[in-house]
């Protein structure tokens, strides 16, 4: 039976047992009796209507009331839209969670009547992002608990001035709970302050945790699962693979990523919070993080303090948080030292070039000319390997059957006319981490994602449509090989041949923007190699 069908008839059913109860049991019912919401999970108190809270070991009794009060049906729940020039958030009174996210400067897609990114993506009746509760307490806010809120809306696109957005619900004489959130027009980044009011005679120990849920996309692009940052460590688990995880304490941030946007939860005390991962029953990801439990005496109030950040994986607005937030980049826990320093290039450059695919380029020469000595040694040492290549392979041929006496030499040509085996590789050993952290960076910046280059190249963050770019390469492969000395034996030089191929064929899906960089520093490497080649031998 498809979901369809099953909800129809549930929502059938529920309508049937709605008017049987009111026509034949509501009429009978005696003032006062308290009425009872079951959930699928766990029983919640109404909005007048609470739980003794539980005792305090050495704390006073509480004074239960006279008689309870009678319950009120709950409230109807109702959005609540925030504008900034940023984005539009809508919040939604059950729970004072967050119910949508869309950010006004990206598109999903390069259409023009492209949808915005919307950075909350969950099933229908699930809980939504920033929902809120207290644990180890008598304390029972469930995700349905309707809040009353303090506006209808809150315009910031016409106001540089901060705004704030206020959800409470209160149980008169035994708490009060405020969710107080805190806009800035020019920031992804808001605050959430959540206050406990201790309306009772006794302490009560409160434990304040945080969800943030997520469906995962359904065709399993753009790297989406959990993420969080324990002390210095940046733990991720793909939605798809995602097991039960458990992290903390020492937590800095938590929350649910992709490949260029984040939302990501800060709290105020990281060495007392801890995180976990799970997937809930409907499949999708729940990012969970719990604070320090407070001990609130009668009369006062516990306060818990969040940042949220909702946004693109932006270098500056992230480290702006102050959190290592900008360690979501996904540009390799050790490259990132060497990875930021190019981003910060990038940047540069764009102000004056504007258009990123030059970046690029600009880039790869200024790398190769940072290499050129070193390139330089590999190529000559490459020439003269060339010119003895004749005597190695006399040499291999009369001690084909002592390999102790072919060694030897090998070696004492080697030393004759002054060569360093090594001298090829060592240049190119050197430069291995410049690739790695380029490679990281063009596959995960954001500055990339729709950045267009030349003609049919529009979006350099995504593969070439005509793959015209990484066939161009795979020839400029081919070229550098055949101007290579042949190495090894000739099965080894026939598998060398394949290897343009393979890396064609490997490039085909990889970001336009690595495609070019690798294709420059390509055609570089073989005009260099060529001018070594026709130089004359000192």
């Amino acid at each position: 039976m498809s979901m369809n069908i099953r909800t129809f008839l549930a929502i059938l059913l529920s309508f049937l047992v709605v008017f049987v109860y009111q026509y034949f049991f509501a009429k009978n019912l005696e003032t006062g009796k308290q009425e009872q919401a079951q959930t699928e999970t766990q029983v919640q108190p109404g909005p007048q209507q609470a739980p003794a809270p539980a005792a305090v070991p050495g704390a006073p009794a509480v004074k239960a009331p006279a008689q309870a009060p009678v319950a009120k049906a709950a409230p109807a729940a109702r959005d609540i839209r925030v504008e900034t020039p940023l984005y539009t958030a809508v919040f939604s009174t059950r729970g004072g969670a967050l119910k949508s996210f869309k950010l006004k400067e990206y598109k999903a897609t390069l259409e023009e009547n492209s949808p915005l990114i919307e950075m909350v993506q969950v099933q229908e009746g699930s809980e939504f992002p920033l929902a809120t509760g207290f644990t180890d307490s008598s304390v029972n806010l469930g995700a349905d608990i309707v809040y009353e809120v303090d506006r209808k809306e809150l315009d910031l696109t016409r106001d540089a001035t901060p705004g704030r957005l206020v959800f409470s619900i209160a149980y008169p004489g035994q708490y009060r709970v405020e969710k107080i959130y805190t806009f800035n027009p020019d920031r992804y980044a808001f605050d959430l302050e959540v206050r406990f009011q201790n309306s009772t005679n006794a302490a009560l120990s409160q434990n304040l945790f945080m969800k943030w849920y997520e469906e995962l996309d359904k065709k399993g692009i753009d790297e989406e699962g959990a993420i969080a940052q324990v002390k210095d460590s940046t733990e991720r688990e793909a939605g798809p693979k995602l097991e039960k995880k458990a992290y903390g304490p020492d937590v800095r941030w938590g929350g649910f990523e992709n490949k260029f946007f984040i939302g990501a939860m800060i709290p105020k005390q990281p060495a007392l919070t801890s995180a976990s991962f799970a997937k809930d029953a409907r499949g999708q990801v729940v990012v969970n993080l719990e604070g320090p439990k407070n001990t609130i005496p009668p009369g006062q109030a516990g306060i818990f303090n969040y940042t949220l950040y909702v946004g693109p994986k932006e270098y500056d607005r992230l480290k702006a948080e102050g959190a290592g937030l900008e360690t979501a980049i996904n540009v390799g826990s050790w490259m990132k030292w060497l990875a930021f320093p190019f981003l910060y290039l990038m940047q540069f450059l764009y102000k004056y070039v504007g258009n990123y695919g030059w970046v690029i380029i600009i880039i790869t020469i200024l790398t190769k000319i940072i290499f050129w000595p070193l390139g330089n040694k590999s190529y000559k040492s490459m020439k003269e390997m060339q010119k003895v290549q004749p005597k190695l392979t006399e040499i291999k041929e009369r001690y084909k059957d002592d390999k102790q006496k072919m060694n030897a030499a090998v070696m004492e040509l080697y030393k004759s006319h002054k060569i360093n085996p090594l001298g090829g590789c060592l240049p190119v050993v050197i430069q291995i981490p410049v690739f790695i952290a380029l490679y990281q960076l063009l596959s995960y910046a954001i500055e990339l994602r729709h950045a267009p280059w030349i003609w049919w190249v529009q979006d350099l963050s995504a593969k070439d449509p005509y793959y015209i770019t990484p066939i161009i390469m795979g020839a400029t492969m081919l070229i550098q090989q055949k101007m290579s000395p042949p190495m090894g034996d000739p099965m080894q030089q026939k598998m060398m041949l394949l290897m343009p191929v393979v890396f064609t064929f490997l490039f085909l899906n990889f970001p336009s923007g690595l495609v070019i960089y690798w294709l420059f520093n390509n055609i570089l490497s073989i005009g260099q190699q060529y001018y070594i080649n026709k130089a004359p031998t000192a």
